[in-house]
């Protein structure tokens, strides 16, 4: 499926507005000289972009960022994770970033597990830990369990409840919405942040999510998954981990779901908010290690 296809939603503004995106992202991954890209994936919903590097001898590890991150917005955390175990970054279709500006227009989760098991094997030829975030956690999870898949770990993970919404987190999404500026974009950022992470200036990414609310038509977090998709996944080692402070996925709000659908306790990141994945890269690291 090309840019052009009319089979899915465009999530680009403007051709102007998807090179900028691009531009800041490559921009972003060429700052760690270790990370390759790798060749463009041919897949259902489209081109497909993934990054790797080198890095010490554990499992590999395969990312999926969650909504409006990315491989580049990863780098960081990527470059700790590295230490360890080789990591291999993909950039979700239908989301900002250098996969195609398309994203399903129905049926999101099915599309998205179908595209999960295609590139899998075509990234891997051996056993990896698939770490996820927010978003990138539903695709995992409503995709087929693999012996490709080592082990999964979420954080802060979509796809096992609803998202919590609030009047604060309208509060901060509206005035970013409708004129994103650097301040409005800390705003949002920082009520998605815990309390140590949140900035007192201006967010580490708040020029990423300007460009984000300047340039794209952003999606909603996804609904809960289906039994089917979820009680697969039982019999493959699966760590739940959320910050103490995620103001969208808590740790009260997965107990009860992550018991019932995965039989795992819920690991809770102290002091992290719904960017654990970026605030807190050696907890990470070491949540990593416990299913190697």
């Amino acid at each position: 499926m090309s840019e052009s296809s009319p089979h899915g939603a465009h999530i680009y503004r403007s051709p102007a507005g998807a090179r900028a995106i691009r531009a800041w992202c490559e921009q972003r991954i060429s700052g760690w000289p270790s990370l390759r890209s790798l060749p463009e994936l041919a897949t259902a919903l489209g081109p497909t972009r993934a990054f790797r590097a080198p890095g010490g001898d554990a499992t590999p590890v395969l990312v999926l960022s969650g909504t409006n991150f990315n491989s580049a917005t990863s780098v960081d955390t990527a470059r700790t994770i590295a230490r360890d175990r080789p990591v291999t970054l993909v950039d979700l279709p239908g989301q900002p970033g250098l996969s195609v500006g398309v994203r399903p227009r129905s049926d999101r989760a099915a599309a998205y597990g179908a595209w999960f098991d295609e590139v899998l094997p075509l990234l891997t030829a051996r056993p990896v830990t698939v770490l996820t975030h927010s978003l990138g956690s539903a695709v995992a999870l409503a995709a087929k369990p693999s012996p490709l898949v080592h082990a999964v770990v979420m954080v802060g993970p979509a796809g096992l409840t609803s998202a919590a919404k609030t009047s604060e987190l309208m509060r901060a999404t509206l005035p970013w919405m409708i004129g994103p500026r650097d301040d409005k974009s800390t705003r949002l950022l920082n009520f998605m942040s815990g309390p140590s992470y949140a900035a007192s200036g201006t967010h580490p990414f708040a020029p990423w999510m300007t460009l984000v609310g300047r340039h794209c038509r952003t999606s909603l977090a996804p609904g809960p998954l289906p039994l089917e998709c979820l009680r697969p996944w039982e019999n493959t080692p699966v760590v739940v981990a959320t910050g103490s402070d995620d103001a969208f996925y808590s740790p009260a709000r997965l107990h009860g779901p992550a018991r019932r659908f995965l039989d795992a306790d819920v690991v809770v990141m102290e002091g992290a908010g719904h960017l654990a994945m970026n605030e807190q890269p050696e907890r990470v690291a070491e949540l990593l290690r416990s299913v190697d």
